[in-house]
């Protein structure tokens, strides 16, 4: 099967990011402006497996995090695969149409995730599909794509929204509600043919590239594999707001997510970092954190340069790490300084009490950005 090409690579500008869909197209701030109001599409890099046959469903729920059994056709979620210590393996955005259940996971993560379901297939009735090379994902922000306009050779294959704007029927948010940046998070996917992709490329509809989609990720504070290390477990990363339900059945690594949630804490956090943007200087993903003593305080896992908020990243840093610290981060040589703004709290886990829903009708701000010196 040739490999798939990326959707807007004759675009006046294109530069291509590591995946080889586009990075951007000369002014990566202005396309996170019109990404974010909904007036651009952006290729999403995304690797995609399909699973069929009538138990894929219940199977499905039997290994993963999410609630899956009896998904209604249409309905959006996502799921986590996790190790018998709780830890994370696989990340999926999931959507059933009724008679093919699709996950939608990070490219990297395509082939292995379709590899490790097929081994544990046994005796059931489903079938595993890598369609990675097949299919292409194209994203907006709204409720109605840019391109609707477009005349597509046929309508998409199917659709999936972000669940992450509200914490999901069985989840938990560790962060506060009052102006969740992740309200404001309206991500929707359609999975496409190559031939409708190529009109959408064809057609006059801005493009957006990956560092523009990227920023705005950071921005609502919204976990992806990108984040997770090889110690990483859902409540570090605030996932269990969209991708774990805490009544559903067994599932492998489901007493290790119990026990911290309800009897301990977990060992590091989430934070967003607002960097000193003086010197334009962003650090790459696993850059060491230093705590005001010198000691490693955690690592960098998204950079991004945001159009309102500058330099930003999400960091996973130590539990015990003092929220008001100034941080530093050295990029080529020069130290930058960070100021944290809390995603997970320290207290995260045992001490949490009633999930804190968000007031209905309530007004989303966008944080005010602390400068370094605050506390």
């Amino acid at each position: 099967m040739p490999e798939r090409q990326a959707v807007f690579a004759a675009r006046d500008g294109f530069v291509a990011d590591d995946s080889g869909a586009a990075a951007h197209f000369g002014n990566p701030l202005g396309e996170q402006r019109l990404l974010e109001r909904g007036r651009a599409v952006v290729e999403l890099p995304w690797g995609i497996v399909t699973v069929t046959g009538p138990d894929r469903l219940s199977w499905l729920n039997s290994m993963t995090s999410q609630l899956l059994l009896g998904l209604p056709a249409g309905a959006s979620t996502e799921t986590l695969v996790l190790d018998a210590s709780g830890r994370i393996e696989h990340a999926a955005r999931v959507v059933d149409d009724g008679e093919t259940t699709w996950l939608l996971t990070d490219a990297a993560d395509a082939a292995p995730l379709a590899a490790w379901l097929t081994s544990m297939r046994f005796m059931l009735r489903v079938e595993v599909t890598d369609r990675s090379d097949s299919v292409h994902v194209l994203g907006w922000f709204g409720d109605e794509p840019p391109f609707a306009a477009a005349p597509l050779p046929e309508p998409p294959l199917v659709e999936w929204v972000d669940p992450w704007r509200q914490i999901a029927v069985g989840g938990w948010g560790y962060a506060a509600p009052e102006a969740h940046p992740g309200a404001a998070w309206n991500l929707r996917a359609a999975m496409v043919t190559p031939e409708s992709a190529a009109a959408v490329a064809r057609s006059d509809v801005p493009a957006a590239g990956s560092l523009a989609v990227e920023a705005l990720r950071v921005a609502a504070w919204r976990p992806s594999l990108t984040d997770v290390d090889e110690r990483s477990i859902p409540h570090e990363l605030d996932w269990l707001r969209s991708a774990v339900h805490l009544e559903k059945g067994c599932y492998r690594g489901q007493e290790t997510v119990a026990k911290v949630h309800n009897l301990g804490h977990p060992p590091r956090r989430l934070v967003m970092l607002h960097l000193d943007g003086s010197d334009a200087l962003l650090p790459a993903r696993g850059a060491v954190i230093e705590a005001p003593d010198g000691a490693e305080a955690g690592r960098v896992t998204s950079p991004a340069l945001h159009h309102e908020l500058g330099p930003i990243a999400l960091a996973v840093v130590k539990r015990a790490l003092d929220p008001g610290a100034v941080l530093t981060i050295t990029v080529d040589g020069t130290s930058v300084s960070a100021a944290q703004q809390v995603v997970v709290p320290p207290e995260a886990g045992a001490t949490a009490n009633v999930p804190r829903m968000p007031r209905l009708g309530a007004t989303v701000r966008r944080s005010e950005r602390p400068t370094p010196t605050e506390h």
